[in-house]
């Protein structure tokens, strides 16, 4: 009896340790696909300014940032 409680205790363990490695994986995970995600969009975003510079001759001209501009955009790209 005191074998069967042993095995059982021992294989909730594992059991338990397996979900912890699975959760670690699963955040690892989603943490690149945050961070490709980002990616695409940022490169969708400078084709696009690429796209309009292109078709109206330059007229049309990307304001520079001010820190509060670039001290948001830091932020918003932090870990979700």
């Amino acid at each position: 009896m005191k074998l069967k409680m042993t095995a059982l205790l021992i294989t909730s363990l594992l059991v338990l340790a397996g979900c912890d490695q699975a959760e670690k994986s699963a955040q690892q995970l989603m943490g690149k696909a945050a961070e490709t995600a980002k990616q695409a969009i940022d490169d969708t975003h400078k084709a696009a300014e690429q796209a309009i510079s292109d078709a109206t001759g330059g007229l049309i001209s990307k304001k520079e940032s001010s820190n509060e501009d670039k001290d948001k955009t830091e932020s918003s790209s932090q870990e979700i």
